[in-house]
Formats: structure tokens, sequence, C-alpha cells
């Protein structure tokens, strides 16, 4: 299997022979997006971390999107929607409530049996143990909110 940014460059071509400037112009932000990483951190980008870029970027374009139909500009909302639909055929399929649910009990049974405390201190530790397992897959947000239902009981 090819990584995402081999995928990626691969796309990019297939769009210029495609003469899809829509297109093209995304995946050259998703490319520069990732080239920007690479440089300002020294370092050549892995599988993960290229999901961590096009998970911020997803982020970014649900906001974008809010914001403009807010202030109500369907044009740009129609964009960004076009922008989030190409984001997201790049992710990992979603894991549903009731995964992302047994993945926290999992991290949860991980840190009880090294000994550590059950309540509000295991927090930061659980999401440290859960976020790299569920990085492009969960709603960092349902994760927390799960966790924190889960270690109030």
């Amino acid at each position: 299997m090819a990584s995402l940014k081999e995928r990626l460059a691969e796309d990019i071509k297939a769009a210029m022979r495609a003469k899809d400037s829509e297109r093209l112009g995304t995946l050259r932000l998703i490319s520069a997006a990732i080239k920007q990483k690479e440089v300002d951190e020294r370092i050549e980008l892995d599988d993960a971390a290229v999901l961590a870029v096009l998970d911020k970027m997803v982020k970014q374009r649900k906001d974008a999107i809010t914001q403009f139909h807010a202030g109500n500009r369907p044009d740009l909302a129609q964009k960004e929607s076009a922008e989030l639909t190409l984001l997201e055929s790049y992710m990992p399929a979603a894991l549903s409530e009731g995964e992302v649910t047994s993945e926290v009990e999992s991290a949860l049974a991980e840190l009880l049996a090294s000994g550590e405390p059950k309540g509000p201190a295991a927090m930061g530790k659980a999401m440290a143990l859960l976020k790299p397992r569920l990085a492009g897959r969960a709603d960092m947000g349902l994760v927390s909110r799960l966790l924190k239902e889960k270690l109030s009981q």
C-alpha cells in the first residue's frame, strides 16, 4: 500500500492530466501543508503525522463552513465543503461511538492494571494512550467526553 504522500502525489498528477483545477487546488493545499510541517520541523512525515496534518485541515474546514453559514456566505461554504469532502477521502474510516467507547475502556483497563489511580488525575495519561490509537479515526472531543464519563463512575 502506498503511503499517503505517494497517493497524494499521484492524485495531483491525475488532477493535472484531467485539468480538474478545483481538485488540483485543494490537493496542492494539502501538499503545501505537509511540506510546510516537514520544513518547520526538519523531519520527513510518516503516515501518522500526515494524518495529523489532514485532521487539522478538516477541523479548519468544518469551522470555516460554520462561520460562512453564520455570515450568510453559502458560496464560500460550498467551496469549503468541497475541500472537506476531498480531505476526508484521505482520512481512515471513522470509528462509531461504540468502538470509541471500547477503546476508552481498554485504555482505562491498561492504566488501572499499571497501578494508576482512577479519577480525574488519570485523564491526561488516558488521553496520551488514546490519541495515537485514535488519531484521524475519532473526534477527540467525543473521546474526551466519554473518558470523563468513565472516570466519574
